[in-house]
């Protein structure tokens, strides 16, 4: 599970560190968070969430790196940044889908689904139940601004029991039942 994480951390910063040897004068600014997934006791479920930003423009991107094991072979889980680093509660603490856009935080699941800023890939568990996805978005960032995932109150991960659906409306569109969690956490 972190292997894949290091791995992929590696060759990023590979690619950074030979931008030097191409006669460019320094690697860009690297921002990291993580996120360390557990599911509920007794599940199994675990897993690592890496956040990579390179620089802090107007548009910053973010790539994201996961690897959750311990899901039921062939399963496809929805996968979001959720608004509250707290995975307390049986993972309700975590509030909504981060979404700090015109409709706010905490707003009904789906009213602005699939839209939100923390909306993510599905979890596609292969036949050993690991899922592994790399994304990169713009729809977060890990710099200062009104898309942080790390303010005040931080931000969670959430792996969901279902499919995301992509659907407003039409329960479970975004996933269903939280069954794993991690808090964000900036390196």
């Amino acid at each position: 599970m972190k292997t894949m994480s290091k791995l992929g951390l590696a060759c990023l910063l590979a690619a950074f560190l030979s931008l030097g040897a191409l006669g460019r004068s320094a690697a860009p600014d690297l921002l990291k968070a993580h996120a360390d997934i557990l599911g509920a006791p007794g599940s199994g479920i675990s897993g690592t969430a890496v956040f990579l930003q390179i620089g802090t423009g107007i548009l910053p991107t973010v790539q994201v790196i996961v690897t959750v094991d311990g899901l039921a072979p062939g399963t496809k889980h929805g996968f979001h940044i959720h608004e509250n680093g707290d995975c307390g509660n049986a993972f309700a603490a975590a509030g909504g889908h981060f979404d700090p856009g015109p409709f706010g935080n905490s707003t009904p699941p789906d009213t602005n689904h699939p839209f939100h800023m923390g909306d993510l890939p599905n979890l596609k568990a292969d036949s050993h139940g690991r899922a592994t996805f790399i994304t990169t978005t713009s729809r977060i960032t890990l710099s200062d601004g009104p898309l942080t995932i790390l303010d005040g109150n931080g931000s969670a991960v959430i792996v969901h029991a279902l499919e995301d659906l992509g659907t407003t409306g039409l329960p479970p569109g975004a996933g269903g039942a939280r069954i794993a969690c991690g808090i964000v956490v900036a390196d």
